[in-house]
């Protein structure tokens, strides 16, 4: 691969920093992320002059662009930091995870209120069965012949002792 010329360089440097201005301002393409690959591809930059590089040697050396990819993991830290999300769907990704967070509680909520008051029937059918058990005894006590006397009923909503108005 030919090595570029400093005029080249200077000309990706200003379209890396203009791609860096407009995705760290929140413009980020449909389908892109605020990372280095949607700016090597805003810019027009193969995205490999953003990593060091070897040397023939095998010693290391730094990438063309690299000291702008790390400008741009700094510029985004800070950003971050300061609770701003450049990227929409990073803010989405977190605005839902939230929602999925709250609507976890409320499912768990309503868990326990489904549990208690399956416990509440339980305990209402109980004592409906008891009084049931219960009434069906006085009935059988009173149709037996026994010292059990039943009491005189009460005459159509007539007041023992007048109106109460």
């Amino acid at each position: 691969m030919a090595r570029i010329t400093e005029e080249t360089r200077r000309g990706n440097e200003a379209a890396i920093r203009a791609a860096m201005d407009r995705v760290l301002a929140g413009d980020v393409p449909e389908g892109g992320k605020c990372d280095l690959k949607t700016l090597a591809a805003l810019s027009g930059v193969a995205r490999t002059g953003f990593y060091p590089k070897k040397n023939r040697d095998g010693s290391p050396r730094p990438g063309p662009y690299q000291r702008l990819a790390e400008e741009f993991e700094r510029r985004l830290t800070a950003l971050r930091e300061a609770g701003t999300t450049p990227d929409p769907r990073a803010a989405q990704v977190e605005r839902l995870k939230s929602q999925v967070a709250g609507l976890k509680d409320r499912l768990a909520q309503r868990q326990s209120q489904l549990v208690e008051l399956g416990k509440f029937k339980q305990r209402a059918l109980s004592r409906i069965a008891a009084q049931q058990m219960e009434i069906q005894r006085l009935r059988e006590a009173l149709s037996a012949q026994s010292n059990i006397r039943a009491l005189p009923r009460a005459q159509k909503a007539t007041a023992p002792y007048g109106s109460c108005s």
